[in-house]
């Protein structure tokens, strides 16, 4: 379902944009992601919109069949750090997940009842991990989701692919930063 309309009162939800996995995921994509969410994060904050910003610290610690990045190795100083391009204000609120979804023992539900939020647009890395998992569980709490399809990327372009396909049509309406600034934007 393509975007219909901006709630009174949306959220942008910025997933795993921090340091470390921009630099592993480093390429063209990702560039035009970064741009992307920094631009719907500078359009938020011009319109007193509540930008949440989403990094990882850790994952469920059950047995995978998938190599996990990094082999259960600590990773390098500075890798939650959200990146530069954020450009993160004191307006900003800050989420620490240690699960892929933002929703996962963070206290994300409670931060967006408490300002009133009844819609999430998602942008981040990866489509079809943390962003796909905050999706699922902000459509479980109710909200109305928004994905950003040009904000998002994954270092599977089959897995971006469904996700964007064939998941997020039942979580929610997708659309371009353009649609959704320009929709933003008209109900201003």
């Amino acid at each position: 379902m393509t975007l219909t309309t901006i709630d009174p009162t949306p959220a942008l939800v910025v997933v795993d944009l921090q340091k470390g996995i921009v630099a592993a995921h480093a390429g063209e994509r990702v560039t035009a992601v970064v741009e992307q969410t920094a631009r719907l994060a500078s359009e938020f904050r011009r319109h007193g919109l509540p930008v949440v910003l989403v990094n990882v610290t850790g994952r469920a610690p059950g047995r995978t069949e998938a190599r996990r990045p990094g082999g259960g190795t600590a990773p390098p100083a500075g890798w939650a750090d959200l990146i530069d391009e954020l450009d993160v204000r004191p307006t900003d609120h800050l989420v620490t997940k240690r699960r892929r979804s933002a929703f996962h023992d963070t206290g994300l539900d409670t931060l967006l009842r408490d300002l009133g939020v009844t819609q999430v647009v998602l942008a981040g890395i990866s489509t079809s991990a943390g962003v796909e998992s905050t999706a699922r569980s902000a459509s479980d709490h109710g909200y109305h989701v928004v994905l950003a399809t040009d904000a998002m990327c994954d270092p599977d372009d089959d897995a971006h692919r469904h996700s964007v396909e064939r998941v997020f049509p039942k979580l929610g309406e997708t659309a371009t930063t353009a649609e959704i600034t320009d929709r933003t934007e008209a109900t201003r």
